[in-house]
């Protein structure tokens, strides 16, 4: 499999999570999200993905796009661990939580966003971190009540990690690296934590990508 990713992109890092603890092969190829204008938008990139952005999977199949749905096929494909729970009702719980952070959070302060904020409507860095901020603090807000809501658990859902806990994971790494002030969720706090002490999301961190110095 060919993974077409950026080290700091939280979409991509979420993949990177689902293909470790599967314990499935690939290869990376870098799209930088920010040299030379964004690779993203070159033609090389754009005639593999016409939606210009990462992750995509190349596999045998075919080309994937968009992370949920990427994690969903390695899901079926590669059954062990599962990602999604047998019951159908905590399926869907797993569903909402990681898509009120794909679907809610991350579109609306991801990069292709924060640059138009900058560049094309000139705001200032002080106005973009406040922007960042306010809407990681609507959606942790809810995540936190959705957890708060259940005995505390090892993980999202239970004892192994989910979907949920994919997504977490990277959105709160752009929150500490955007400076954001965690100490109102001790939950998620927690199962961070927790997914942090498996080899799986550590190989997966920014930090140890074999690009990782390509800033």
């Amino acid at each position: 499999m060919k993974l077409y990713d950026y080290f700091r992109s939280s979409a991509s890092f979420r993949v990177r999570i689902a293909l470790n603890l599967k314990g499935i092969a690939y290869d990376l190829h870098h799209v930088h999200l920010v040299k030379e204008g964004g690779q993203q938008l070159q033609s090389l990139y754009a005639n593999i993905n016409p939606q210009k952005l990462v992750p995509s999977l190349e596999s045998d199949d075919g080309l994937l796009t968009q992370s949920l749905a990427i994690i969903e096929f390695l899901d079926e494909q590669y059954p062990e661990p599962a990602l999604l729970p047998q019951d159908a009702i905590l399926r869907a719980h797993v569903r909402a939580f990681a898509q009120h952070i794909a679907c809610e959070i991350h579109p609306l302060n991801n990069l292709r966003v924060l640059r138009y904020l900058v560049h094309s409507l000139n705001i200032t860095e002080e106005q973009k971190i406040s922007w960042y901020h306010h809407w990681l603090r609507e959606g942790f807000n809810g995540l936190e009540a959705l957890l708060s809501q259940n005995q505390p658990q090892r993980f999202c859902f239970g004892d192994s990690p989910t979907l949920a806990d994919l997504c977490l994971v990277p959105q709160i790494y752009n929150a500490l690296r955007f400076e954001f002030d965690m100490s109102a969720y001790p939950r998620l706090n927690q199962v961070n934590e927790q997914c942090l002490k498996l080899d799986a999301f550590q190989k997966a961190l920014p930090e140890n990508h074999p690009r990782a110095l390509d800033k």
